[in-house]
């Protein structure tokens, strides 16, 4: 790695050296420059010695600067104390053109003073976008420090979703595929945790409690895990999850059924701290619901169950509610949010929608990527599906296989493509109430200091889910 590791660093022409465990930032405006560019495309797509080199030199470097990830659990305790509120926390998902895309991110809240954001991948994601978990902290570690961030990093693990059918045929090794995830991804600095059994309950039995019993027993027994794997000074955010995205509605009283079983069997397993929020589904799916043309149908948001299951939440000390699906809603029901104190809402499919329906997107692209996905796809084709249906359901399973193509687009097409990402983010920021939420983040939010010697390798990386939640 020696060798690899100071041709990064003169990259920066001297700005940057190694210090002890870690790297002396010299002059901190030298990473607002071209070689940050280089030497994130190494991390993402550098021969293997590369990669380690740079995602380890990325890392330092934002540790020298203040750009670490961190975890969101303390803001979020403070909400749910009543100590700040009136805003909802996007959590946003960053599939495709991730360097970009991100970038973007930082823009808008840099602009808009903002330091209440997550960004997030998800389970299926880092099947579908080929972004393992050292590889998206570093691009986002990167994205940070191009445009001059210089708040904590809230990065998420999205649905860490133990997959329904796989846990019906051995309910221990598809627990354990999820906490694999999980366990690489707090190794990488994801200090956020979407932990997701939802899929676990059955509606079938009787009372509320058997209905959410499988829930709240694996979601406990998960918690515990994140709490013996995470780092030292570091008590990672924990959600979990009480109603599938797209299912049934949820319910103050699932709430506390959950609730009541996932703290008696979370203190049965030890003395560990709880969840900081919980997400429950009240009328939106992911990516929304397609029509024959290609379009989206309306959303009926149920507001008012959403204002008293984060109420309900609020009384057991978390944060409040979180929603998922929510990208693909009006853009006038944005808003809502944070006048029903919602804490967070997952926002993912538009931003992919903004890159692929981008009217700079060459034609030749355009058409290999759907070439492609009528090849490789045809799994996500339902009976009945028009073309657009399809299309518009797929392609996301191109973003992998035309991940280097898409970062090899000309800087003009990026670029016109970023400023579109941006204005889209500036719009939801000021919607969500989080302008001028870096100070809440300054004043509740510390990121101790940790040095990687070398990104540690997981001896058992977890098996790929495409399907699970997203």
């Amino acid at each position: 790695m020696a060798d690899e590791l100071e041709g990064m660093l003169n990259l920066f022409g001297g700005a940057v050296a190694r210090q002890g465990e870690g790297v002396e930032v010299r002059d901190p405006g030298v990473l607002r420059g071209p070689a940050m560019d280089r030497l994130v495309r190494q991390a993402v797509f550098g021969e293997p010695a590369e990669q380690v080199s740079a995602r380890w030199l990325l890392w330092e470097l934002g540790q020298a600067t203040g750009v670490q990830p961190a975890t969101i659990h303390d803001l979020y305790l403070a909400r749910g104390r009543g100590e700040c509120g009136g805003f909802t926390v996007p959590a946003i998902n960053v599939r495709m053109l991730a360097y970009d895309t991100a970038r973007a991110i930082f823009r808008a809240a840099i602009r808009a003073d903002a330091g209440a954001i997550l960004v997030e991948i998800a389970r299926s994601e880092i099947a579908y976008t080929e972004q393992r978990p050292a590889e998206y902290v570093a691009v986002m570690i990167g994205a940070a420090l191009r445009e001059g961030y210089t708040l904590p990093l809230f990065i998420q693990g999205d649905h860490c979703q133990v997959n329904h059918k796989k846990y019906q045929a051995d309910p221990v090794g598809e627990v354990g595929e999820v906490k694999k995830l999980i366990a690489e991804e707090v190794a990488a600095g994801f200090y956020n945790i979407d932990v997701d059994t939802s899929t676990l309950v059955d509606l079938s039995q009787p009372s509320l409690e058997e209905q959410q019993r499988l829930n709240f027993e694996h979601a406990a027994e998960i918690t515990a895990f994140i709490r013996e794997h995470e780092p030292e000074g570091v008590t990672v955010s924990v959600g979990a999850e009480i109603g599938e995205v797209g299912m049934k509605n949820s319910t103050v009283e699932e709430l506390h059924a959950f609730m009541g079983g996932f703290t008696r069997s979370l203190a049965a397993l030890g003395p560990y701290i709880g969840i900081s929020k919980i997400s429950v589904q009240t009328g939106t799916s992911h990516g929304g619901m397609v029509l024959p043309d290609g379009s989206i149908a309306e959303v009926k948001l149920d507001l008012a169950a959403l204002e008293a299951l984060s109420v309900a939440a609020r009384a057991y000390g978390m944060a409040g509610a979180v929603q998922h699906g929510a990208s693909t809603l009006p853009s006038n029901a944005f808003g809502n949010f944070p006048r029903v104190e919602t804490a967070e809402i997952h926002l993912a499919t538009n931003f992919q929608n903004i890159v692929f329906d981008h009217p700079a997107l060459p034609a030749g692209l355009r058409a290999e990527v759907l070439a492609w996905l009528d090849a490789n796809a045809q799994a996500d084709r339902q009976p009945d599906d028009t073309p657009g249906q399809f299309y518009y359901r797929a392609r996301k399973r191109a973003i992998g296989p035309f991940k280097r193509a898409f970062w090899d687009l000309p800087g003009e097409i990026r670029d016109a493509m970023a400023a579109d990402l941006e204005r889209t983010f500036g719009f939801l920021f000021e919607q969500l109430g989080i302008a001028g939420t870096a100070a809440l983040v300054r004043r509740h939010v510390s990121a101790p200091r940790q040095h990687h010697a070398t990104l540690r390798p997981i001896a058992a990386v977890a098996e790929d889910d495409p399907d699970a939640g997203e």
